[in-house]
């Protein structure tokens, strides 16, 4: 089943759809003021979205944290959606629109592996896209909460 990743434009479906995800995943996204402050900063974000129908099942926002360096700065895909692709292929769009608009990295935060089993799965589908390991700074969120960086080279 092929995965058709769309641009989203319009900042107040940019806001929309963040929120209908994002909510549905407590296990990744369980501090409202984090969890809103994605919400909110999505509206100006380039972002990219898979739908089922009319059905919202992913999407990813793209910060610019330099000149060089495109970050994730939020993704987000309902669990009965994972292992399906739709990550790499939004993954894929976000690279390519990097690329594109003269990035050359992207990177991505998360909570270092061997404290959150969720986190864990996150981290292993960073690897399996080929990102590495870059730094872990671990007061960054706080000391429950270590921020893995992985960077990759496009």
């Amino acid at each position: 089943e092929q995965n058709l990743v769309l641009t989203i434009d319009d900042p107040t479906r940019k806001e929309q759809i963040a929120r209908d995800i994002l909510s549905q995943l407590p296990d990744w996204f369980g501090v409202p003021e984090s969890t809103l402050d994605y919400i909110h900063s999505c509206r100006e974000k380039p972002s990219w979205a898979v739908f089922s129908g009319d059905k919202v099942q992913s999407f990813i926002a793209l910060k610019e944290t330099s000149p060089a360096t495109a970050e994730i700065y939020v993704m987000g895909v309902l669990p009965e959606y994972h292992h399906k692709g739709i990550g790499r292929a939004l993954f894929d769009t976000l690279t390519a629109y990097a690329r594109t608009h003269g990035y050359s990295f992207i990177q991505v935060k998360t909570v270092r592996k061997g404290y959150w089993a969720s986190y864990d799965m996150t981290n292993e589908f960073y690897i399996a896209i080929g990102m590495k390991e870059f730094e872990c700074f671990p007061n960054y969120w706080d000391e429950k909460n270590p921020c893995q960086i992985y960077i990759k080279s496009i």
